[in-house]
């Protein structure tokens, strides 16, 4: 099916995917006068009085706010704010639909991260979570790590979301094959937003920060894992590298490897593209050691096909795609954990919290080669995914 075709179809004849709407129908005055002026001034006065109220009173605590200036959308890069509306429109229904969440596209046209901070507090009063989307790396993390002062949740669901469930996803492949991963070389391709905080959850750290976890890790994190972005591996010593992939490369690629991808690959178990497609041939996933896992997650295009890396040897194949076996998508997150971070009230999102829904995707299906990880469409995931947020808390 030509999805393109039938996605500029609907999306014309529907004019954007989601409403506004009255919990209750207006058709007396009794109503009218109850829901606005003069009744809603005796809410307007309580919360006035009690800022704390506002949480109980309005819709406040089911409300997100999807925040995107545009320059880093799906594969297709910077397409700026009015391109990005459909996508956060997409967004919002999937909270709506998995998590029970009002969520609002806020697509903004910003010049610098300070623009985009500064939005968000302004806007901060009338949500009860953030979610940053599709802003590119690295205005992403100076805007990630300076909304840590919000009283409500920040979570960036391109690093966060994406890292979660490409850990929970690269465990349960390890499982399917019946190895350790404590044993694996990884190789991730790209190191903007989704594969920094990837690579920072696998070797168990609160990315940049001092990791403060209470509970252990549920995995044990693999002997290596080397970052390649364009000009190369990234190795600490690395002149050019920006400070954020510096400190990448100071806990990663142990054995200073240096030079190109076909470099890292040599000896590798595991290849996690978050880049760009075409990457990838046959000939590199013949190099890696025998039976790797290749995880091909540009979209709307792979690094490689599925069927190009089982030629090239790949054991197991996943990509961001649903119309291939394995899809690797952060759907599979945000709406449950938006949902726990809401009903309970958490000022902010935490390591616990990250490993803890990983580990929720883990557990909730025993993994073969074509099936690793929960469907989207299955709502279950995403309540155990509140609860095990929740849980994460206490």
């Amino acid at each position: 099916m030509d999805y393109s075709k039938k996605a500029l179809e609907l999306h014309r004849k529907l004019k954007g995917k989601i409403s506004v709407s009255s919990k209750i129908p207006v058709r007396t005055k009794d109503v009218l006068s109850t829901l606005y002026t003069p009744g809603v001034g005796a809410v307007s006065t309580r919360i006035a009085k009690r800022k704390d109220t506002v949480w109980k009173l309005t819709g406040k605590g089911n409300s997100v706010a999807i925040v995107t200036d545009g320059t880093a959308v799906l594969g297709l890069g910077n397409v700026g704010p009015e391109a990005a509306l459909p996508v956060m429109e997409g967004k919002a229904v999937l909270f709506s639909q998995f998590g029970n969440v009002n969520a609002y596209p806020l697509c903004i046209r910003a010049n610098t991260p300070d623009e985009v901070v500064q939005f968000v507090h302004t806007l901060a009063p009338s949500f009860g979570g953030i979610n940053l989307e599709d802003i590119a790396a690295p205005a992403c993390f100076e805007i990630e790590e300076s909304l840590q002062g919000l009283e409500i949740p920040v979570f960036h669901d391109d690093q966060d979301g994406a890292a979660i469930v490409v850990l929970a996803a690269l465990v349960n492949a390890t499982k399917a094959l019946g190895i350790h991963l404590r044993d694996l070389k990884v190789v991730i391709i790209g190191a903007g937003a989704a594969a920094s905080a990837t690579a920072w959850l696998l070797v168990g750290r609160e990315k940049w920060k001092p990791l403060q976890k209470v509970a252990p890790l549920f995995f044990e994190p693999p002997n290596d894992v080397i970052l390649v972005d364009s000009k190369g591996v990234i190795e600490e010593q690395r002149a050019d590298l920006t400070v954020w992939k510096r400190m990448l490369g100071s806990v990663t690629n142990k054995k200073r490897v240096r030079g190109t991808l076909d470099d890292a690959l040599k000896g590798a178990d595991v290849v996690i593209g978050l880049s760009t497609g075409g990457k990838l041939t046959p000939r590199h996933i013949s190099h890696m050691n025998k039976n790797p896992i290749v995880f091909a997650l540009s979209n709307p295009v792979p690094e490689i096909m599925p069927d190009d890396a089982k030629r090239g040897g790949a054991a197991l194949v996943a990509t961001g795609r649903s119309d291939f076996p394995n899809q690797i998508n952060n759907a599979l997150v945000f709406p449950g954990l938006f949902r726990g971070l809401l009903d309970s009230r958490a000022p902010h999102v935490t390591a616990d919290m990250k490993y803890a829904v990983a580990h929720t995707l883990t557990e909730y299906l025993t993994p073969t080669k074509t099936n690793i990880l929960p469907r989207v469409l299955d709502k279950r995931i995403h309540q155990k995914i509140a609860q095990a947020v929740e849980k994460s808390i206490k």
